[in-house]
């Protein structure tokens, strides 16, 4: 089973980074993750582009998913919502056909120094994803608040109970897929 996984951060130090960087290790035996290509390498989405031709870096993330068994947003909240980045990505995708997304099983998690750990981004991504008809899979969440405290200076995801708490969605998420 191969599954892919979306980065909304561009950050350095990203928190959500971290996440992301872990969840090979985290993930069920059998199953294979591999991070996709920063969404800081597509253009701004402009019709004037799309007719002039789909830019590579989007077929060849669109190609990525469709192959996948299954997709992790990992995403930081920007201002009460999903990072530009991200949903900039997220409309490049959704213009390729056949879309991508459709009916494609997805995971969300987040985290942020706050307590919330990004739970209203997690709300308005799943708001897009319904007209996008992904499968994404509601509990258990993972938003991680506190990031800074559960992540080292090197990047590193160290806190036990986070590790812990991922492997248990992660596994659950296997058995959504099917």
């Amino acid at each position: 089973m191969k599954w892919v996984v979306w980065l909304g951060s561009v950050r350095k130090g990203s928190y959500n980074a971290a996440i992301a960087r872990a969840l090979s290790e985290l993930a069920p035996e059998g199953v294979e993750v591999v991070l996709l290509p920063s969404v800081a390498q597509l253009p701004i989405y402009s019709g004037d582009i799309q007719d002039a031709g789909f830019p590579e870096q989007v077929v060849a993330l669109g190609d990525a998913i469709a192959t996948a068994d299954g997709v992790i947003v990992v995403s930081p909240e920007y201002n009460y919502s999903v990072p530009g980045g991200l949903k900039n990505a997220i409309d490049w995708i959704s213009r390729l056909k056949p879309m991508p997304l459709k009916g494609k099983p997805l995971l969300i998690q987040s985290a942020s120094m706050g307590a919330l750990g990004g739970a209203r981004m997690q709300y308005h991504l799943r708001q897009i994803l319904v007209a996008l008809d992904a499968k994404v899979m509601n509990v258990p969440e993972v938003m991680v608040g506190a990031a800074h405290k559960k992540v080292s200076g090197d990047g590193v995801l160290t806190d036990e109970g986070t590790r812990d708490f991922i492997r248990t969605q992660l596994e659950a998420f296997r058995g959504f897929i099917g």
